[in-house]
C-alpha cells in the first residue's frame, strides 16, 4: 500500500526564529481586558492578519472529551468575550453541560496569541436579539436553515431549506431570532499574554483572577 504521506512536507523541518520585543510586566495594563485591547487593536492594524476576531474555542463533555473550533469574537468588554452560536449545536450543549471553556486568539504575523479561560454564561435575549439584528440578511436566513452538528444527507438538503426560507422571509422583510440561537459570554477567570522570541524563549504572562482584583505571573515557556 502507498504511504499517502512519503512525499509530503515534514513538519518536524519547519522552524522560524521569532524576533520580537520583550513582553515585562511593567508593559502590562492594569488588568487584561485594556491589554487585550491594546493588543487587539494593533492586530487589526496589521494587514497581514485576516479576521483578527477569529478565536479558537474549545469545550469538553462532562466525561472530559475535548472539541475545539474556530467562532469570530462579536464583542468583548469588562463582563467577557462574547460569540453567537446555535445551543443546540455540540459546543452549545457541551457548554450547557459543562460551562468551563477556553478561547485562544492565534496572531501568528505578530508572533503572539493570547489564550482565555473561564466559564460560559448565555447572554440576555435582548442582547441576542440586538446583534441578530445586525447581522446580514443571509446569515440570518443561515441561522435558521442549519441545525448545526446535525448530521444532513447532502449539501442539497441544506441548500433547500436555505431556499424555502428566502421564498418565506424576502430581503426586507424581518426575520426572527431562532429560538434555540444566542450568544455566549466567556466570564474569565484567566488571560494569558504569549509572545514569541528566539530560541523558544517566549514571554508568557498570565493574569489571575482573585475577587475582584488580578494578579500577574509569568510562567516558563
Amino acid at each position: 500500500m502507498t504511504d499517502p504521506v512519503t512525499d509530503a512536507l515534514d513538519p518536524a523541518d519547519m522552524r522560524e526564529q521569532y524576533r520580537t520585543t520583550e513582553l515585562t510586566v511593567a508593559d502590562l495594563a492594569p488588568e487584561p481586558i485594556a491589554q487585550f485591547s491594546r493588543w487587539f487593536k494593533e492586530t487589526a492594524e496589521n494587514p497581514a492578519i485576516h479576521e483578527p476576531n477569529a478565536m479558537v474555542v474549545s469545550t469538553a463533555t462532562p466525561d472530559g472529551r475535548p472539541s475545539s473550533r474556530t467562532v469570530l469574537l462579536k464583542h468583548y468588554d469588562g463582563a467577557g468575550f462574547v460569540f453567537f452560536t446555535n445551543y443546540s449545536s455540540r459546543k452549545g450543549e457541551e457548554l450547557t453541560a459543562n460551562p468551563h471553556v477556553s478561547l485562544l486568539f492565534p496572531w501568528h504575523p505578530l508572533a503572539r496569541q493570547v489564550i482565555v479561560t473561564g466559564r460560559a454564561v448565555r447572554t440576555g435575549r435582548d442582547e441576542t436579539v440586538a446583534y441578530f439584528r445586525t447581522r446580514p440578511h443571509g446569515s440570518q436566513l443561515g441561522a435558521w436553515a442549519s441545525h448545526q452538528s446535525s448530521v444532513i444527507a447532502s449539501r442539497e438538503e441544506l441548500l433547500t431549506r436555505y431556499e424555502e426560507l428566502e421564498t418565506r422571509y424576502p430581503e426586507g422583510e424581518q426575520v426572527p431570532v431562532p429560538p434555540e440561537w444566542g450568544g455566549v459570554r466567556v466570564v474569565p477567570d484567566a488571560i494569558e499574554f504569549w509572545q514569541g522570541h528566539e530560541n523558544r524563549l517566549h514571554d508568557r504572562l498570565r493574569y489571575v483572577r482573585e475577587d475582584e482584583t488580578w494578579r500577574v505571573e509569568r510562567l516558563a515557556p
